[in-house]
């Protein structure tokens, strides 16, 4: 059993920046793929970002290219999402999820196959 706690949230301004955390109690993170989703009011969840267990191989959502980017630490067991240029479009409840992965530069884009999920932070964004 996996369990994930994100932390990091809060409100920030229009151009500003958070660091999202998210710790994981697992012995070997590096077997699991992980990525950042979110979901908004009125909306459905959405991949944000992906990080393969090694962390050499990362997808972004267009949304957040050049903004967002995703990280982690095998050593801290933790993985982390720096958020610049934040936009009110950004405002959602940010959630971490992991599954275990079968190659270490395996990338998981389909929210469907992640097994463990964080209770989310949330992340707001004023104009």
């Amino acid at each position: 059993q996996v369990q994930l706690e994100e932390s990091g949230g809060g409100l920030v301004q229009a151009g500003g920046s958070l660091r999202l955390s998210c710790a994981a109690s697992v012995r070997t993170v590096s077997i699991y793929a992980m990525g950042w989703f979110r979901q908004a009011p009125g909306k459905e969840r959405e991949l944000v970002t992906a990080i393969s267990g090694s962390g050499g191989s990362t997808y972004y959502t267009d949304s957040v290219k050049g903004r967002f980017t995703i990280s982690r630490d095998n050593a801290k067991n933790t993985m982390y999402l720096q958020m610049n240029s934040l936009k009110p479009e950004d405002t959602a409840v940010y959630f971490c999820a992991a599954r275990r992965a079968y190659a270490s530069s395996y990338v998981e884009v389909n929210e469907g196959t992640y097994d463990y999920w964080g209770q989310g932070t949330q992340v707001t964004v004023s104009s």
